[in-house]
């Protein structure tokens, strides 16, 4: 038996075989987001070609026209062009881009060195024609290709008279259903959004001859202008034209390593911090994406940019910005140039910071939950509904040193008063995303105590009445305490500020669950489910029960004690309770509008009577 390695068939080497059509189709459906980006590409072709002639001789012509007349589109760069041997290597071969070499440096993040960008017009033609003439090698012939979608293409050199000068033509016809493409009106606007900021003089010529300028340099952001308020108004001008909106303030964006200059422009209406900010990037001057999600940290939302970038690189469709650590540099510099603009107003300008605070500090205050340095940045300038009015939470801190929390509005609006006059420091926890941040205090503001307003807190700051009162109440408080059993509420006398509160209704978190709970079990009992009540039922708590404190100090309570007639005081205790349940706010139940309807009547019905009487 032999110990050799058994021989191998010699392996034959073969070559992928490329389906253009379903190349194609791929590019239109799945890389590129709309066929507009033909247009794009061309422009971007005719920017690198120029690009690189330029690069070895500055003095160059550099212009780009495009010509959009009878059905069909021409572009004519004076760029760098190409040789016949350039062609067949690079115009017919998918991948490898004419710009490896020349624009390396200059363009090393365009689309180009995927090489594919050519074929972005075959989403809207079947058919196209290059006419180019190279500028490195002056006796060069002009060359045409022509290239079809099925995949086959001619070449053949044109006598020197076919074009004079160096540079490249592309001619395209639309395929059918693609003819509102190539519109005069609709290649001006498309070469105006593209390309306002080339670096290039480009323009086009619609069928009647009329040229159409497109670039429109320098940028907006980058003139310069009379004075400050001309400058204002011009970039305000720009976000209305081309944003869509009129912005409340503006941000002067500068990151000079990556060379990104531009504009934030702040939203002049509240939006949802969960939708991320749609941005427009231009890349060297050619509009990468107007929907670049990615630039701005994510509690920067109440902003849209304008900017143009000279480093940041661009996905393989070239319509947005590839996510590397690059970007992530530009995001961090361009949140902290946002922050800045916060500061400055905070320091120099606090009306321009209400105006902005009074549309976006929902949002803000969203995102200030999971960002200590945003939240430290705006805690003088949030607004918060507290005891001492509408105030930052800073000012609150140092009035207070103990910041009590409610649970809800109605809570607060029924307690406020009393907190108030008792020198209590309470802050309204019950709307969106407040009680978070005031129980996030104590970590920012060391030495503050944050506490859950309870009743016995409350309790405790209520005055108690001399014993002899309480005792001379004993009837009526036990009438009282009658008709508040059923509501699962306890009667009390106590002595509070302001006397214009004839009784409050102390009702925490836990005893509106519980109550909550005994309504759901007897409505469940009502409607025949014994299972689900008694279920209910095995869940019931242990809380303590509401509570209605009747303030001695109030005329109408220290006359309403002395009442006698049983039916009248339960009548009163009623009113009182029910007028208790209005100033809460909160909604009410079945049985509390049952009784606040049946204490009114009640009332009504024995002042007519007495009335009647006095007429006899």
């Amino acid at each position: 038996m032999s110990d050799a390695a058994p021989t191998r068939a010699p392996l034959d080497d073969h070559t992928f075989q490329v389906d253009l059509r379903g190349l194609v189709d791929l590019l239109s459906h799945h890389l590129y987001s709309s066929p507009r980006v033909y247009l794009r590409e061309l422009l971007q072709n005719g920017v690198d070609a120029i690009t690189a002639r330029r690069k070895a001789d500055p003095a160059a012509p550099a212009a780009i026209r495009l010509t959009a007349a009878g059905g069909t589109l021409r572009v004519e760069d004076t760029g760098v062009g190409l040789t016949e041997a350039d062609v067949h290597r690079f115009l017919a071969t998918i991948g490898r881009s004419s710009k490896r070499g020349e624009l390396e440096s200059a363009r090393r993040d365009y689309l180009g060195q995927f090489g594919i960008g050519l074929l972005a017009c075959f989403v809207v033609a079947d058919e196209i024609t290059v006419v180019t003439r190279s500028a490195a090698d002056p006796d060069a012939a002009p060359v045409e290709w022509r290239a079809g979608a099925d995949g086959r293409y001619t070449v053949r050199t044109l006598p020197h008279d076919a074009r004079p000068d160096p540079g490249t033509t592309v001619l395209l016809a639309p395929r059918r259903g693609s003819e509102e493409w190539f519109a005069a009106d609709r290649v001006v606007a498309l070469a105006r959004d593209f390309g306002a900021l080339l670096p290039y003089d480009t323009a086009v010529a619609d069928d009647a001859g009329t040229v159409h300028p497109v670039t429109d340099t320098p940028a907006v952001w980058e003139r310069g202008y009379p004075n400050p308020d001309a400058r204002r108004a011009a970039l305000a001008q720009y976000c209305d034209n081309v944003l869509g909106f009129r912005p409340l303030d503006m941000i002067d964006l500068d990151v000079p390593l990556a060379g990104v200059r531009g504009t934030a422009f702040v939203l002049p209406s509240a939006v949802s911090p969960a939708m991320r900010g749609k941005h427009r990037v231009h890349l060297k001057g050619m509009l990468l994406t107007e929907s670049a999600d990615t630039l701005l940290p994510d509690w920067a939302f109440f902003v849209r940019c304008a900017v143009d970038t000279e480093a940041l690189r661009p996905t393989a469709s070239r319509e947005n910005l590839y996510d590397d650590e690059a970007l992530a540099a530009v995001r961090d510099a361009l949140g902290a140039a946002i922050r800045d603009w916060l500061t400055g107003l905070a320091a120099r300008d606090p009306e321009r910071l209400g105006r902005f605070l009074a549309v976006h500090h929902l949002g803000v205050k969203a995102m200030a939950r999971h960002d200590d340095d945003l939240l430290d940045l705006m805690l003088p300038w949030l607004p918060f509904e507290t005891t001492d009015g509408h105030l930052g939470l800073d000012e609150f801190v140092r009035r207070h040193r103990v910041v009590h929390l409610t649970d809800s509005v109605e809570e607060f609006r029924q307690i406020a008063p009393i907190a108030a006059a008792a020198g209590l420091g309470v802050v309204n926890g019950g709307y969106t995303y407040d009680a978070d941040l005031v129980r996030r205090l104590p970590d920012l503001r060391p030495g503050t105590v944050v506490d859950s307003l309870d009743p016995d807190t409350v309790t405790a700051y209520l005055d108690p009445v001399d014993p002899s009162v309480e005792l001379a109440a004993g009837t009526f408080l036990g009438h009282a305490r009658t008709v508040l059993d059923p509501l699962s509420c306890e009667a009390s006398l106590r002595a509070f500020h302001p006397v214009t509160v004839p009784a409050l209704l102390l009702d925490g978190r836990d005893e509106r669950g519980e109550r909550a709970r005994a309504q759901a079990e007897s409505e469940a009992s009502d409607a025949g489910d014994a299972l689900w009540a008694g279920i209910l039922g095995a869940l019931r708590g242990s809380a303590p029960r509401a509570r209605l404190v009747l303030n001695h100090l109030n005329p109408l309570v220290r006359r309403v004690l002395t009442v006698g007639d049983p039916d009248l005081a339960r009548t009163t205790v009623e009113g009182l309770y029910g007028q208790a349940l209005l100033l809460s706010r909160r909604p009410l139940t079945a049985a509390e509008s049952a009784l606040l309807n049946r204490s009114f009547l009640g009332l009504l019905e024995r002042a007519v009577h007495e009335t009647a009487n006095d007429d006899k």
